[in-house]
């Protein structure tokens, strides 16, 4: 039989070497109150009988007297464990009980009335927040931290102990729990979890309600990002250490138990002073786990061996640091590009862990960049079908671009990777439920001065556009002005006036251009023109872009036949028309355009005056294989017939007709 030591000195410690099966240890205990349970094991606040100590006992089923003899003794440490600030362990012992007929393994600890969660809860109420790293209980002298886990070496004798303050958070009790717990598989790893658990509701309390709190720690048991977007509100709100929760989170909530960092690490991580840490900490906290002479040797192979030292340390950003430095340094050849999409998908997986270290990411994409242009310049057939790409590669770039959104470097990489995705495959409309239209319209607002970035994001735009179904044009209502921004602040910029004028061109085919903005952007377009007009893409949106607009609004065409800054934009077609007579596709843009024109009976006299009746008839005799082009300059050179200058008719034979401005008003005439 297990008993306690009531010494006032020293460790509580058992005084026997046996464990007793009976109802008769249980029978010195009267029980007070029975919390709700926890995942696995109930706990009873009881009072002993004898000296009226009011206890706790955590009660865990066990299989049979076997397993439970062989779980008592590896408990048997916990008896000695003696801080001031953790529940000191009492008695251990086993118990039938007869009316359920099952075994159970009893803790017996000191109780404390006020738990963990209360304090939490507290917080909650006043929405203060806590500063998990500084916080510790002597500033909360009647919390104790009570719990312990049993290391058996069978994992079907592994039973659990969780913090016993976590049991009463949710109905079913497994939201604390790791993936691996709720299927019955127990390890060291698995209290990594419900600590992260411990330390993520410590740090959101402040602005997580209890439910709310509960649903963000199940979403982790899924795949996917759903860590993220809670980290990026922590540092938002300045929440106290929120740098380096923001980096030990995602690597304490792992789904996989090898990915996750020891407590070591954690208490590593955590209590390292943040004042002298670099940017780069997380990349020194891991070298004592693989020294860098080891790391080295190990990255001496080739590409498939680098590759199998990366998934095997996939959780440690000090080797996938140095892989991606020796990667970056071996030929194309060596690197065997191009790539097939499973090894891009493999590699991201792993960086996926390591969203928050902004150098092993620049690192990471520089790398991504490079293998994907590669791609293309080899084989511009060999695209990736949209089934190849998986979306969770979209979600890892565009998450971690929020994770570091003053990384101008991150930023216009991941631009230039969403560019080269964008372009091999249907994959728009994943992109746009990712949020990469909400995203660029933040960097354009972020960085309007930025000229690499808004070019950069402009091209992303166009790309993602060109071809897409658009699922929520709400966004791209706030894109014009930007657009216009950029195209007045770079006027003669040939790069930012070609990628402008494209963005302009699909905004005005969706309606996303209003009427208040019509005027702005027309004269950016004609301006454009005539500021680059060696650029053919450029010219080709431009016209596209200006008989998009035409065709919604007269003010349009008046503006662009009429009112253009610099002498009619009619001069302004007909020069380019000289330059560009060659091509079928400009001519046919522009011939687009005047068919839009000609559409208005006010603006017919302004064609027919500004020689687009010679224009159009020699683009007819020209491009007489052009059927649709043949077809629009018809349609003008029609137009112009049918609303013809009214020609005055001839005064009677021998009467000479009186200049207008010589005539005599009939009651002057005396």
């Amino acid at each position: 039989m297990l008993t306690r030591a009531r010494g006032a000195d020293g460790p509580r410690r058992a005084d026997g070497e046996g464990a007793g099966v009976g109802p008769e240890t249980m029978d010195k205990y009267q029980i007070l109150n029975q919390l709700s349970p926890g995942a696995l094991g109930v706990n009873l606040v009881v009072e002993e009988i004898e000296t009226e100590e009011k206890l706790l006992i955590k009660q865990v089923e066990c299989i049979d007297e076997h397993h439970a003899n062989e779980a008592l003794e590896e408990l048997m440490p916990l008896l000695k464990l003696q801080h001031a600030h953790i529940s000191m362990y009492q008695e251990l012992f086993i118990m039938w009980n007869r009316k359920i007929s099952s075994l159970f393994l009893c803790m017996v600890m000191e109780y404390s009335k006020e738990t963990l969660l209360d304090v939490i809860e507290n917080k909650r109420k006043k929405k203060a927040a806590v500063d998990a790293r500084s916080w510790s209980l002597k500033s909360e002298p009647d919390v104790l931290m009570c719990g312990c886990r049993t290391f058996l070496a069978r994992p079907w004798t592994l039973w659990i102990t969780c913090t016993s303050w976590a049991s009463f958070t949710d109905p079913c009790q497994k939201s604390w729990m790791a993936p691996e717990a709720l299927n019955f598989s127990f390890s060291q790893k698995s209290d990594i979890w419900s600590l992260g658990c411990i330390i993520l509701d410590l740090i959101c309390c402040s602005f997580l309600d209890t439910t709310e709190a509960m649903n963000l720690r199940k979403s982790l048991h899924q795949p996917g990002d759903n860590l993220n977007d809670i980290l990026k509100d922590i540092l938002d709100r300045k929440v106290p250490s929120a740098e380096t929760f923001c980096s030990l989170l995602p690597l304490m909530l792992q789904i996989s138990p090898s990915n996750r960092i020891s407590i070591r690490q954690v208490i590593h991580i955590t209590f390292a002073d943040s004042s002298s840490r670099p940017s780069g900490v997380m990349l020194t906290l891991h070298q004592q786990v693989v020294p860098m002479a080891a790391t080295d040797t190990l990255l001496q192979g080739n590409l498939g061996s680098i590759l199998e030292v990366m998934q095997n340390f996939s959780s440690n950003p000090e080797v996938q640091f140095r892989a991606m430095k020796k990667l970056m340094t071996m030929s194309d050849d060596e690197l065997g590009l191009p790539w097939p999409m499973e090894m891009v998908m493999s590699v991201t997986a792993i960086m996926k862990q390591h969203q928050r270290i902004l150098e092993l990411q620049l690192c990471t994409w520089s790398l991504l960049l490079h293998v994907m242009g590669q791609a293309l310049m080899q084989d511009d057939e060999a695209q990736a079908p949209k089934t190849q790409w998986d979306n969770s590669i979209i979600v890892y770039l565009l998450n971690t671009m929020r994770s570091h959104p003053d990384s101008v470097q991150l930023i216009t990489t991941g631009h230039s990777i969403l560019t080269i995705i964008s372009s091999q495959g249907t994959v728009s409309e994943e992109m746009q439920k990712a949020g990469l239209i909400e995203l660029l319209l933040e960097h354009l607002n972020r960085y309007a001065k930025d000229r690499d970035v808004c070019l950069r994001a402009l091209g992303l735009l166009w790309s993602l556009l060109v071809d897409a179904v658009i699922v929520d044009k709400g966004p791209l209502d706030q894109i014009p002005p930007l657009v216009i921004q950029q195209l007045a602040t770079h006027p003669e910029d040939g790069e930012m006036a070609e990628a402008g004028c494209a963005v302009l061109w699909l905004l005005s085919l969706l309606g996303c251009i209003k009427e208040s903005q019509f005027e702005a952007v027309v004269t950016l377009l004609l301006q454009s023109i005539r500021l680059c007009q060696d650029r053919v893409l450029l010219v080709n949106n431009a016209f596209r872009g200006l008989a998009s607009l035409t065709k919604m609004s007269e003010l349009v065409a008046f503006q662009v036949a009429v009112l253009e800054v610099e002498g009619s934009g009619l001069w302004l077609l007909r020069d380019i028309y000289q330059l560009y007579k060659d091509d079928p596709e400009v001519v046919e843009n522009l011939c687009m355009l005047l068919v839009h024109l000609a559409s208005y009976k006010e603006i017919v006299s302004e064609l027919e005056s500004g020689g687009i009746r010679a224009l159009a008839q020699e683009m007819v005799e020209r491009f007489t294989s052009s059927l649709e082009l043949v077809a629009y300059a018809t349609t003008v050179l029609q137009r112009l017939d049918e609303v013809k200058p009214q020609v005055k008719p001839s005064p009677p034979s021998g009467e000479t007709e009186v200049p207008r401005d010589l005539q005599v008003a009939p009651s002057s005439q005396k």
